[in-house]
């Protein structure tokens, strides 16, 4: 059984462009905001809107990725886990908390047109493919098309079974 589970997927519009800094050790980390909404209707049958925002952190090559594709408005898929962090405000001495989604995959959504622009892409007569970037290693990463993991023993031969033929 497994101990816990922290994943977060979202799919929302960029609130700010992101800020990318670079540690004292020299890794790039970026900030932005992510704004997600819902509908739904009150008790008295009114719909009503529902905007959600979110901080998130992106470390290292995917740091530098959203710095360079992503720009306010533009929607994005975003994937990770919930961190909480704490320190000492300077100024008042009380303790602060702030709770972040640390990316760890995101995907662009929709077309540069449609997000006002061309929204990093380069020169507008250019044509990309669109960026997506998953932070985990390659050989760890699990092929929906592998089926090599599959039972093939006796579940096989039931299939065989239920064949019209």
């Amino acid at each position: 059984m497994a101990k816990g589970l922290n994943k977060v997927m979202l799919i929302g519009h960029l609130g700010n462009d992101p800020e990318l800094r670079t540690t004292a050790s020299g890794q790039s980390v970026s900030n932005f905001t992510v704004a997600t909404s819902e509908n739904f209707k009150d008790a008295t049958g009114n719909w009503q809107d529902r905007t959600e925002w979110h901080r998130i952190v992106a470390w290292g090559k995917l740091a530098e990725i959203c710095n360079q594709y992503l720009k306010k408005g533009r929607q994005v898929y975003i994937e990770g886990r919930l961190q909480t962090r704490s320190w000492d405000d300077s100024k008042s001495g009380e303790k602060r908390y702030a709770t972040e989604i640390v990316c760890t995959d995101m995907q662009m959504l929709g077309s540069p047109k449609d997000q006002g622009g061309n929204s990093g892409y380069g020169d507008a007569g250019q044509s990309f493919d669109r960026p997506q970037y998953n932070q985990m290693p390659r050989e760890t990463r699990q092929n929906p098309t592998d089926f090599s993991s599959q039972p093939s023993g006796p579940a096989i031969e039931n299939e065989k079974d239920d064949l019209p033929f």
